[in-house]
């Protein structure tokens, strides 16, 4: 009887998994293996949540970081012993260890209830819109059934990554080989309004921006002046700055609104506002939060489905910092 049970759940798996076919991912695709994964991985980001804040931006930060290089496949969590994995590259080094922290900590409930079933790829989708909604952002379904990469290497990130200097051009041009468009662009930076930045990221725009200018003109006076308090000349570059001076621990539209009164941190910030195809996106978003949320939640589902492995691609890692051999 038992023996017929199992065979009968094996059978309409492999149905599910058929109807799916390679490539799709769908909200329900641990509903027979793993029904509790959701409400596991939230208990454990609420967990790491109430340790430290930094958890909510960490983690957001590391499944963009993940997605825009070789794709939504945790690969930038693998740890390598010679230092040449994706999270060594330069411009994963300042990934904040408690992103890392609350995937494997996820992870390890997880596969306390379904072992060998839920990808660390999986996870850290789920986490990425928990975080989200710990601080008060939208809500939104996470569409599942990614598989973990086999590669992982620090050469793969260069040229991959937004730079804090990109104007709008390299901005959609980036984003457009993800399959995103500007309005999924802007609404992802959005994702600014939470987290911190290095001074050593933005002190060209306080102390060097032209021969004619050394302060960014399209900088808010006053917020210069806060900025060059925060990171003098010649300060540690690893001290860290608020990316939103308003509200850095509420997932709002707040980003938007300072973007309009010039206290955009980066350039690749500020662009979004001062280039006029993409200011009626940031006025709009500044003036209703309903619309950033909606947009935020669309460009997550969007980004969530960047080259992701499914079907017989890839592997379920045990340890998402291990690749399977």
């Amino acid at each position: 009887m038992e023996r017929g049970r199992c065979m009968l759940l094996l059978m309409m798996v492999l149905i599910m998994d058929i109807d799916r076919g390679e490539g799709q991912l769908v909200e329900d695709f641990y509903s027979l293996t793993c029904p509790n994964v959701e409400a596991l991985v939230k208990k454990a980001v609420s967990t790491k949540f109430n340790q430290t804040f930094t958890t909510i931006p960490a983690t957001l930060r590391l499944f963009f970081h993940d997605c825009f290089v070789t794709g939504c496949d945790a690969s930038t969590m693998v740890s390598s012993p010679n230092g040449d994995a994706e999270k060594d590259a330069p411009d994963n080094l300042s990934l904040a260890g408690d992103g890392f922290d609350t995937v494997v900590k996820a992870k390890q409930k997880v596969e306390g209830a379904c072992p060998g079933v839920v990808s660390c790829a999986d996870i850290l989708a789920i986490a990425a819109r928990d975080v989200v909604v710990l601080a008060g952002g939208p809500s939104f379904n996470v569409e599942l059934g990614r598989r973990d990469g086999l590669v992982s290497k620090a050469s793969l990130v260069k040229g991959n990554l937004p730079e804090p200097g990109f104007n709008l051009s390299q901005l959609n041009a980036m984003f457009a080989r993800n399959n995103l468009s500007q309005i999924d662009m802007i609404a992802l930076s959005g994702a600014h309004t939470l987290g911190f930045s290095h001074c050593s990221r933005f002190a060209n725009r306080l102390y060097s921006f032209s021969s004619s200018s050394p302060v960014d003109p399209s900088l808010n006076q006053d917020y210069a002046k806060q900025l060059m308090d925060g990171c003098p000349r010649n300060v540690d570059p690893s001290i860290a700055i608020n990316m939103d001076p308003v509200t850095p621990q509420t997932f709002d539209n707040v980003y938007f609104q300072n973007l309009v009164n010039g206290k955009g941190l980066f350039t690749s910030d500020e662009v979004l506002f001062t280039d006029p195809a993409s200011q009626p996106t940031v006025k709009d978003f500044a003036n209703s939060s309903s619309d950033f949320n909606g947009a935020f939640a669309t460009a997550m589902r969007k980004l969530g489905r960047v080259r992701v492995k499914t079907g017989s691609q890839g592997s379920i890692r045990t340890d998402c910092t291990v690749i399977n051999s």
